[in-house]
């Protein structure tokens, strides 16, 4: 399928050179280049790897396949930008398609970033017509604050802001405090034959929380394989042979090397229903923290929901974190008509 229709190929911009074609196995570290420069435009302190990217588009999934739903710009042979899209079908009852899209600093402001997002919404219309919903349907795109001009770009196309998350610091770690698990709990390592366990307990856990994300099997074996993945980080709290919480860390090499850092990351934070408001988070965040300073870091970072229901925000401060960055999920209606 020619990924532009009429729509798109009516602002296509008239560079000579300008090409739209398929990511393609090979294209990895070309990937991530433009996603490290385009981070480094705006100065974020995110990197990615050609590894990374390799094993996350490596499993088609009916939500994903990186073979169709990835698509890259070349400017006279080099690639100079990138686009995805994925659908997820979301906690709030949505279909959302969500959207990203890169470029390197020179092929800003050329009208390069307008295109690719309507065809990227033009692409989410042909993904809907083969596998259909009742749900209302959205466009989605994440920005962080520092983005001014993807934001811009967002709002001319009618996107609008509908819920803020933040990035957060927790610049030392010293003085960490370890609480007692409350009662019937310990911490013990994760297992191999145990780490689907700890996948499955996660996803139950943010069911209730808000967005959505894809927990199919192709899924769950990326995570598997990701080059972060170490489960001697882990932070499981158990209940006899059930998970009631843990702390998914990790520790992104290429990002500590680019920055001159020792940072480690608290990249997924969970409690379970029936273990919910016990103490339990605190110990397990507390308790991480000192995990990665045994392992020689300095410093910890971790993402949340602004509006989290379960008071999460409030939790990482009273842990030592402080915000660092502010992003924003937008929405805007499936419509094409403009």
């Amino acid at each position: 399928m020619n990924p532009t229709t009429a729509t798109a190929d009516a602002i296509r911009p008239a560079i000579p050179g300008l090409v739209l074609r398929p990511y393609r196995h090979g294209d990895a570290a070309a990937f991530a280049g433009v996603a490290n420069a385009d981070s480094e435009a705006d100065g974020l302190p995110w990197r990615t790897t050609a590894d990374e990217i390799e094993n996350w588009f490596a499993r088609p999934r009916p939500t994903f396949d990186a073979a169709r739903d990835v698509l890259l710009v070349e400017l006279d042979g080099r690639i100079v930008g990138s686009t995805n899209l994925q659908w997820v079908d979301t906690t709030d009852g949505l279909r959302e398609f969500r959207i990203g899209c890169a470029l390197v600093p020179e092929a800003r402001r050329r009208g390069i970033g307008r295109w690719l997002l309507r065809v990227s919404e033009e692409t989410s219309a042909a993904r809907l017509a083969e596998q259909p919903t009742e749900r209302p349907v959205v466009f989605g795109a994440w920005c962080p604050d520092a983005r001014l001009g993807t934001i811009a770009l967002l709002e001319q196309e009618g996107y609008r802001p509908v819920r803020y998350f933040f990035d957060m610091l927790r610049p030392t770690l010293d003085e960490i405090v370890l609480p007692p698990l409350p009662e019937e709990l310990d911490l013990r390592p994760v297992r191999d034959d145990q780490v689907r366990q700890l996948w499955d307990a996660d996803v139950e856990a943010f069911l209730d929380h808000w967005g959505g994300f894809d927990a199919s099997e192709p899924r769950f074996e990326a995570w598997r394989n990701d080059p972060k993945f170490d489960p001697s980080l882990f932070v499981v709290a158990w209940e006899g042979d059930e998970i009631a919480g843990g702390v998914i860390n990790e520790i992104n090499e290429a990002e500590n090397a680019a920055f001159g850092r020792r940072k480690g990351w608290l990249a997924g934070v969970f409690v379970r229903r029936p273990w919910r408001r016990r103490g339990l988070a605190r110990a397990l965040v507390m308790h991480s923290l000192a995990v990665l300073r045994d392992r020689g870091l300095t410093s910890a970072g971790l993402g949340v929901d602004a509006d989290n229901a379960n008071a999460a925000l409030r939790l990482y401060v009273e842990c030592g974190f402080e915000v660092e960055l502010r992003s924003a999920a937008y929405r805007k209606p499936f419509e094409l008509t403009r």
